[in-house]
């Protein structure tokens, strides 16, 4: 399918069985890779170089519409595993037609801050939840767009295994 026009139309947090209701908003990590400059004889200046299958540290941000002890269950220390599971709205070229499609991305997630809320008359009592991704695959339609674990050295996009050969090399 050939698309366009990509918008939310909702989504649902959940850690386990549990449904997160008053999630406002999530900000999705960056995933950048580590790199070194290289310079020398016959190099004219640097060159950025990214060392493959090396990532910097991966950070999720979870905006609350609230502040309750639901959410500040996922400030527990430790490894929680949280999925994300929104309706997308894409036009399909081809067909002329507007489709739903499901996506999914499902993370294990390390606790690093919970911001309080501002407490006053007839506001609104927002949390920021951020943390640090352990893991993260990423599904549309069914289909892996990205896997990634840097623990496992593990980074799979469009179903290309970047992490294969270190793995190979590293005897894992």
């Amino acid at each position: 399918m050939v698309s366009y026009e990509v918008v939310t139309i909702n989504f649902m947090v959940y850690e386990g069985k549990n449904r997160f209701a008053g999630a406002a908003s999530v900000q999705l990590p960056n995933i950048n890779q580590k790199t070194v400059n290289l310079s020398g004889a016959g190099i004219a200046g640097d060159v950025e170089v990214p060392i493959s299958g090396q990532l910097e540290a991966m950070e999720v941000s979870i905006k609350f519409n609230e502040f309750s002890a639901e959410v500040a269950r996922l400030r527990s220390p430790g490894r929680h595993t949280i999925t994300l599971m929104p309706a997308v709205q894409r036009g399909d070229k081809t067909k002329g037609e507007i489709v739903t499609v499901p996506e999914k991305h499902t993370m294990v997630i390390v606790p690093k801050g919970l911001s309080g809320a501002n407490i006053a008359p007839a506001t609104q009592r927002e949390s920021t939840l951020t943390a640090s991704v352990r893991y993260w695959k990423y599904t549309v339609d069914g289909k892996t767009v990205h896997e990634i674990d840097p623990m496992n050295h593990i980074f799979i996009i469009n179903g290309v295994d970047h992490g294969k050969a270190v793995r190979k090399a590293l005897g894992l």
